[in-house]
């Protein structure tokens, strides 16, 4: 089971030991570019989504990792975009916000691809923060033999601003433990915040509806791609099952029917692949049913985020 935020367990913390450091790091960068493949490779337990489409992180989840060194709390925040309806801005809104609210941000690009206009707008936001900045090049299992020039063109920008530069893939796990120490070095010393053990502050029913979008994500790709949203209606657990009723938000009776599939067929796959994923967050046997409903232009509508759970954070 993961370790979710329990305000119980606070009594658990401990005194830090001698030298300890702590912060919250931030992990910004654009779509698509490994950020919550990174968090989960970094606390050792899959926390936030991944999927082959962009912008799959909506909301700022912390990703907790405790060492005999350090504590560090990883905020994986939505990919920096230029936002095109209302739950964009918010988006895009809470990633600023995070860059101005954390003790160091880790500013993680594609290392398969040179550097864009993408990662300069990124970089630009970065040197109005007045904290420290550690470049991350991401992906280098997917670079080509002559990467010389990519490293180039990331290097230059990390030497303009003075930023530590390290290179990493999340997906195998290479030069993570040389990332892990810069981050480290970048720290004051400080407390634990949470207990040890705990690997995320988020509660199990939002990791579920996580773990149901990432299912729709993984299964339709681009037909519905960021339409939807999961709620979960009812929580019912006993010493055999765990039964678990949501449902599934889009916009449109299209992307209704596409979700539902022939004699559906689509959410009976969506709701099998997340019941499995489920099972593996509770330890235990899941029973997962599945409603889709439409909600008109529900991104658009202020108070149709808000009952989402989509907001400004502080």
């Amino acid at each position: 089971m993961i370790d979710s935020f329990d305000p119980v367990g606070f009594s658990t913390i401990p005194p830090p030991p001698e030298g300890f450091k702590s912060g919250f790091v931030g992990i910004v960068g654009r779509p698509n570019v490994g950020k919550s493949t990174l968090m989960n490779a970094l606390v050792g337990q899959k926390v936030a989504i991944t999927s082959p489409t962009a912008q799959t992180t909506r909301n700022r989840l912390r990703g907790i990792l405790s060492t005999d060194q350090a504590q560090i709390i990883f905020v994986d925040t939505p990919g920096i975009h230029k936002p095109h309806h209302e739950l964009g801005k918010i988006l895009v809104k809470n990633a600023r916000m995070a860059i101005d609210s954390v003790d160091a941000t880790l500013f993680v690009v594609d290392g398969s691809a040179e550097a864009g206009r993408g990662d300069q707008f990124v970089a630009e936001l970065l040197t109005q923060s007045q904290r420290p900045v550690i470049l991350g090049i991401n992906k280098i299992d997917q670079q080509p033999q002559a990467f010389a020039d990519l490293d180039a063109s990331y290097q230059t920008l990390a030497n303009a601003q003075g930023w530590p530069l390290v290179k990493f893939s999340a997906l195998d796990e290479t030069g993570l433990d040389t990332l892990l120490q810069t981050l480290i070095d970048q720290l004051d010393p400080g407390p634990y915040y949470y207990p040890p053990d705990l690997v995320t502050d988020q509660p199990e029913r939002f990791i579920m509806g996580e773990l149901i979008r990432e299912q729709i994500l993984l299964n339709t790709r681009e037909e519905v791609p960021h339409s939807v949203a999961i709620a979960i209606d009812r929580v019912e657990e006993d010493p055999h099952i765990t039964r678990i009723l949501a449902t599934i938000h889009v916009e449109r009776d299209s992307q209704k029917g596409i979700l539902i599939g022939k004699k559906g067929s689509m959410l009976k796959t969506i709701g099998s692949d997340a019941r499995q994923q489920i099972q593996k967050l509770v330890m235990g046997q899941v029973y997962l049913e599945l409603f889709v409903k439409v909600v008109p232009k529900w991104r658009q509508s202020r108070s149709r985020l808000e009952d989402f759970g989509y907001r400004v954070e502080d």
